[in-house]
């Protein structure tokens, strides 16, 4: 995208307007220019990463703390593909295009982008250089580490804690624990029926005792008769 249309791009993304097509910005080239047009004109960048799987309120309040901390905030949302490599084959539950669309509808964001399996964890704070990288204090993989080999491309490093009691991790546990359960009752009364029917069936093939009396008489008539026939021949 040529400088004028970037000038009107950045014109677009603080007008406020939850534009998908403004504040998705996928190429890299475009998004360091629109940084650099925001930094000349005098907006704190503010830069955070993730996944914002299962949007909830504990997202929500962390993206307005982080916005807190400068003018312009800046999300790296990590792809399907890598966010399989780092929270399991499992994840995410909502696709990237859903999570995108979200985070671009929130008043407190301004710009979008991704993150891919291609590229390094560090790669997209290096290539912005934020006034203010904000990280969650859930991220156990962030280290002091870390922190010192990023420092050097940022003007100061934030870590928040937990913004609420609520978390994605706990929400896809509750969904599951809530499945099993179901499906628990499920398999209950899929067993009672069979059961059910086995005693009815088992039932049905044995006769009654008055029908074994009756049998049973019978066959005893049947074996004096045959013994009184052979004695008269005997004779």
């Amino acid at each position: 995208m040529k400088s004028g249309g970037n000038s009107q791009l950045v014109k677009n993304i603080l007008s406020g307007t939850p534009n998908f097509k403004d504040r998705y910005i996928a190429d890299r080239h475009t998004l360091v220019s629109i940084v650099k047009i925001l930094k000349d004109s005098g907006y704190r960048i503010v830069l955070t990463q993730g996944v914002y799987d299962l949007f909830h309120v504990g997202h929500k309040r962390y993206l307005e703390n982080a916005k807190n901390h400068g003018d312009i905030l800046i999300i790296g949302v990590d792809t399907d593909e890598l966010t399989r490599k780092i929270k399991g084959p499992n994840r995410p539950f909502d696709r990237l295009e859903d999570r995108l669309e979200i985070l671009t509808s929130l008043r407190t964001v301004d710009i979008v982008t991704t993150r891919g399996l291609d590229e390094h964890e560090y790669d997209l704070i290096k290539l912005i250089k934020p006034n203010v990288l904000v990280m969650s204090q859930t991220t156990t993989t962030f280290t002091e580490k870390d922190k010192r080999n990023l420092i050097k491309y940022c003007g100061s490093i934030k870590v928040l804690p937990p913004q609420s009691s609520t978390s994605t991790t706990a929400k896809l546990r509750k969904i599951m624990v809530s499945g099993a359960e179901q499906l628990s009752v499920k398999i209950s009364n899929i067993i009672k029926e069979f059961l059910i029917d086995i005693k009815n069936e088992s039932s049905n093939r044995i006769l009654p005792s008055h029908s074994y009396r009756a049998s049973g008489s019978l066959q005893k008539a049947k074996t004096r008769q045959a013994l009184h026939t052979r004695g008269k021949f005997a004779r």
